[in-house]
Formats: structure tokens, sequence, C-alpha cells
């Protein structure tokens, strides 16, 4: 019995970290999108 506890519980952090993995990706994917429209929009602006 507690060897099955055990089995699920690793089952279930595993998964939570592969989630957790494939977001991470998305997060800096997103930010690296934002980051080059700032440095974009900055450049863009007309010099006084």
């Amino acid at each position: 019995m507690f060897t099955m506890i055990l089995t699920w519980v690793g089952a279930v952090l595993g998964l939570a970290l592969l989630i957790a993995m494939a977001a991470g990706t998305f997060v800096v994917d997103f930010d690296d999108r934002l980051q080059e429209r700032r440095s974009k929009a900055k450049s863009a602006e007309p010099l006084p």
C-alpha cells in the first residue's frame, strides 16, 4: 500500500515538473518577444 502511494506521488510530482518546464520555456520566449518589441520602440523614437 505504501509503495502504491509513493508511486502515485512520484508520478504526480513528475508531471508537475514536466508542466513547469514547458511553462518556463513559454515564459522565456514571451519575455524575449516583449524585450525585442520594447527595444524596437525605443530605437524608432525620433531624436529631439
